[in-house]
């Protein structure tokens, strides 16, 4: 039996990638369960464009699901987790080899023992009821889960039931849940960031629901919000501000007009995003100190090559981009944003504190929404969080869902 937390109803987007032939989804027959196998492939050995061509046959997969993502998280934090990634293949086909699904995993334990130093912690929404996991659990994740908003299978619309059952018979089959490194088995499967309306998740629930009798006991609930703008067709900058309250259109304005004054407002992409790196991390410390990502420790350290080898890796298709906002071309504002064919997606930014006269945060969201629509963007995806300021644009949350397998013992 698998139990589900009541939060899971707040609104959830459609369709965000696309519809599902956009992705391929019909070119071929739908697996049935229980004739795909899933193995485990070390990561170093999965081809980009085969990884890339699996997360684009997803409607549901948004830039954390690149290969670029998931190479720049372990050349950053492979210190902190270890390789489970399983490729899921079909003994039946011309090519028994060729992955027909990719299921990114990691695991260690929610906190290891002996990285004090690198301990990383997964945040979640603390004002919810939440099932807690002792510390010294052997715990398998999604990989790049620490530091990736959203998480999914791999693998197109149709698939997903087979490819689910096929993970959920892998991960209880003794070769897959022992690691020959680490010999004791899981004793959780703790999948974070899947969001809500994807149907991977109610395809992992059903396959790992399958087991619950069987020494499995499988809970899903919320895990936290993500507030989310989504535009009307056809609007522009000015009519978005117009849906906004007479209150927060008046201040917003207010502010643009004062910054305005002092010099002209721009949004400037970074053409040598590694070069200006450097500028990014000292607007964001100036703004967040010890409590942001660089802070001068070996946990700052892993934080500036992760977001160096994302900008190496992904700013070249503009799947990662480095912003400034400016004024009079002075740079109050950095942000750094993923971007896909219908979304921009802020995923961290520091500010000015000696600018805060010119009010950066809010000149960014509105250089950055002003941005996203003129670029075609259905929607602007502040990902995870509920800090009040973005609502204050007329966003609304959507849930990401946590989905929890905990070993019992009783078969």
């Amino acid at each position: 039996m698998t139990t589900a937390s009541p939060d899971l109803d707040l609104p959830c987007p459609v369709a965000p990638a696309g519809d599902a032939g956009a992705h391929g989804a019909g070119e071929l027959p739908a697996a049935a369960p229980g004739t795909l196998l899933a193995a485990r492939r070390p990561f170093g050995a999965i081809d980009r464009g085969t990884w890339d061509a699996l997360a684009a046959a997803s409607p549901w997969a948004t830039p954390f699901a690149r290969w670029g993502v998931h190479r720049a998280w372990w050349d950053a934090y492979g210190a902190n987790a270890h390789e489970q990634t399983l490729v899921v293949t079909d003994p039946a086909a011309a090519d028994p080899g060729a992955p027909v699904a990719i299921v990114p995993l990691m695991h260690r334990h929610e906190v290891e023992p002996d990285d004090a130093i690198l301990r990383t912690c997964l945040r979640g929404d603390q004002r919810l009821p939440f099932t807690p996991v002792a510390p010294t659990a052997k715990a398998v994740f999604f990989g790049a889960s620490y530091h990736a908003d959203y998480a999914t299978l791999l693998a197109r619309p149709g698939d997903l039931p087979a490819v689910a059952a096929a993970l959920a018979d892998a991960l209880g089959s003794p070769d897959c849940a022992v690691d020959p490194d680490h010999p004791a088995p899981w004793d959780v499967i703790d999948l974070r960031r899947l969001r809500c309306g994807d149907p991977a998740a109610d395809a992992l629930s059903a396959a790992f629901g399958a087991r619950a009798g069987a020494g499995w006991t499988v809970v899903r609930e919320q895990e936290e919000v993500c507030p989310v703008i989504t535009f009307e067709p056809g609007t522009d900058f000015d009519g978005f501000l117009g849906t906004l309250g007479k209150k927060e259109r008046h201040e917003i304005r207010r502010k643009l007009r004062r910054a305005e004054a002092a010099g002209d407002v721009r949004l400037a992409r970074s053409t040598d995003p590694v070069a200006d790196l450097d500028a990014f991390v000292d607007l964001h410390q100036r703004r967040w100190g010890e409590r942001g990502l660089f802070p001068a420790t070996p946990g700052g350290d892993q934080s500036r090559t992760f977001f160096r080898r994302l900008l190496e890796l992904l700013a070249d298709d503009g799947t990662v981009q480095l912003h400034f906002t400016t004024v009079a071309g002075r740079r109050v504002a950095a942000g750094i944003w993923f971007e896909d064919a219908t979304a921009w997606y802020l995923y961290n930014a520091g500010v000015d504190p000696d600018a805060r006269e010119l009010s950066p945060g809010v000149l960014m969201s509105a250089k950055a929404i002003e941005g996203a629509i003129e670029a075609g963007r259905r929607r602007f995806d502040y990902l995870r969080g509920d800090e009040p300021y973005k609502y204050e644009w007329g966003a609304v949350d959507e849930a990401i869902q946590r989905l929890l397998v905990v070993r019992t013992g009783e078969a």
